[in-house]
């Protein structure tokens, strides 16, 4: 799918794992940002993933990735939305898919399935749900809203966008676009889950 990139924003601090990275956690035997990353490149599409200057999350990065550190990353999700809208718009491309790191679940053939649903509609925002509708991730700008992007603030990301531009709709099978893994907790339950598969 030519002329989407996709952004990983990967600036925040795992506030809610109580001392410990989500996105260092392994999964599958790989750091889980390596591992999305990964599924990322495989698209072919460009892959932009932003990080707090100095993070060591760089250092699980695969090779020739494209990173941009934030210097504003403390103010929240907006701060690596407006960088990734940046990136995606020197290069040209004409719609920014943004990944989120800790949905586990997500395959690359779903940030395709997204991409499809794109190409139908390009003049439209694309939002993955899960399977009973409830709204999640990835989520696909198209470049008309690069420079909106670029006006967000604060930790609430793009939902002012998505409020004021209501975006359609795209199914993914099961939890894949809404399972995250933010606490300890939820990461022991996605263990259980994968040992019993």
């Amino acid at each position: 799918m030519r002329g989407i990139g996709i952004v990983i924003p990967a600036a925040g601090t795992s506030s809610r794992m109580r001392g410990r990275d989500k996105l260092l956690e392994k999964a599958e035997g790989q750091p889980l940002l390596a591992r999305q990353t990964r599924r990322a490149l495989a698209t072919g599409w460009p892959v932009l993933v932003t990080l707090r200057p100095g993070s060591a999350r760089a250092e699980v990065l695969p090779g020739g990735i494209a990173c941009r550190e934030v210097p504003e990353a403390a103010e929240g999700l907006a701060a690596s939305l407006r960088s990734g809208a940046a990136w995606a718009q020197s290069l040209d491309l004409k719609a920014l898919m943004v990944l989120l790191a800790d949905l586990p679940d997500l395959t690359s053939e779903d940030l395709e399935t997204i991409a499809a649903a794109f190409t139908e509609d390009p003049s439209r925002i694309i939002r993955a749900t899960d399977d009973s509708g409830k709204p999640g991730h990835p989520v696909i700008f198209p470049a008309k809203y690069f420079e909106a992007m670029q006006a967000l603030h604060g930790d609430d990301g793009a939902k002012p966008l998505l409020r004021q531009h209501p975006p359609r709709l795209c199914p993914l099978p099961g939890l894949r676009a809404t399972t995250d893994l933010d606490t300890p907790e939820a990461w022991a339950a996605w263990r259980a889950r994968q040992a019993q598969e």
